[in-house]
């Protein structure tokens, strides 16, 4: 797979590509309830959009002020391409950047693995967000 091309930008940019993408993973595949997955955090976030060599989205994941990492979402079709890996350290090197001195995510506990890969600790208990088991993670600067 040739590195895909990955762009930053607010809502009003990469909310088509974006949304498609969470739609497809969360809605469609793990029947998150769509009222749950679209909400008003979008408009304040950094957006992370990966593009395929044919220019199609094909991965995505938020910033937000806190810094918190949410709506990590790859397509089935790339999942294991390290895509997501991508994604994560990209939006990680913003949050640096821009001074957090740490990023907090909910992963889904069967994602835990792929996040410890990343550096990430995780924090308390399982808990569940629209009836999937998650768990808070951290990864300090």
């Amino acid at each position: 797979m040739n590195k895909p091309a990955i762009r930053y930008g607010d809502w009003s940019a990469l909310r088509a590509d974006a949304q498609t993408i969470r739609l497809e993973v969360f809605v469609q595949e793990q029947n998150v309830p769509a009222e749950l997955e679209m909400d008003d955090k979008d408009a304040v976030c950094l957006h992370a959009v990966a593009y395929d060599a044919q220019g199609t989205p094909v991965a995505t994941g938020r910033l937000l002020p806190d810094g918190h990492i949410g709506r990590m979402a790859v397509r089935k079709a790339q999942r294991g391409s390290g895509i997501g890996g991508l994604i994560l350290q990209g939006l990680m090197a913003q949050a640096k950047a821009r001074g957090d001195a740490q990023v907090v995510l909910s992963a889904q506990t069967h994602a835990a693995p792929f996040y410890l890969r990343h550096g990430f600790v995780m924090q308390g208990e399982e808990f569940y967000e629209a009836g999937i088991p998650h768990v808070e993670m951290t990864f300090r600067f």
